[in-house]
């Protein structure tokens, strides 16, 4: 990926951060408080997606649709905006079949971590489905320079 595209993509992932925390902040921003053991590292996923014969968690982008087409995880879905009433209901909607025992990492990548305002929101809704195996993907700055930028697999579209 070139340096114009990741500055672009980073000031677009900024400002979609900032749209989405104004409108929804008191319920969504922040998600310091997600416990440090349900959170996943970028490296552990891409390990884990790289090896044969493991069952692989679902994988859930739950920031903005905008995000998703531009680049996201190979074989995650988008799950709706966590930090929205119409995201978290696209959320429910996607699991409410589910096996309560399914691993799922979700993850975002709008912003900075501690700034995200889908990630916690998300979690909250999926825990509080019963769900006991969620992970949260830390992404600390945003999906362009933790996940991206390291040359981690993406897909684009959908």
């Amino acid at each position: 990926m070139n340096k114009y595209w990741l500055a672009i993509s980073s000031l677009a992932l900024a400002s979609l951060c900032m749209v989405g925390m104004s409108a929804n902040a008191q319920q969504t921003a922040g998600a310091d408080d997600i416990p440090a053991a349900q959170l996943m590292q970028p490296a552990e996923l891409v390990k884990i997606l790289a090896a044969s014969g493991v069952a692989k968690p679902l994988i859930l982008q739950v920031g903005s649709r905008v995000l998703f087409t531009e680049a996201h995880i190979p074989g995650s879905e988008y799950a709706g905006a966590g930090g929205t009433e119409a995201g978290l209901q696209t959320l429910r909607d996607r699991v409410k079949t589910l096996d309560h025992a399914q691993s799922i990492v979700i993850y975002c990548g709008c912003c900075p971590w501690g700034r995200c305002p889908n990630i916690r929101a998300a979690y909250r809704q999926l825990n509080s489905l019963g769900f006991a195996h969620v992970k949260a993907l830390y992404i600390a700055t945003n999906f362009g320079t933790d996940w991206a930028s390291k040359g981690y697999p993406v897909e684009k579209g959908h």
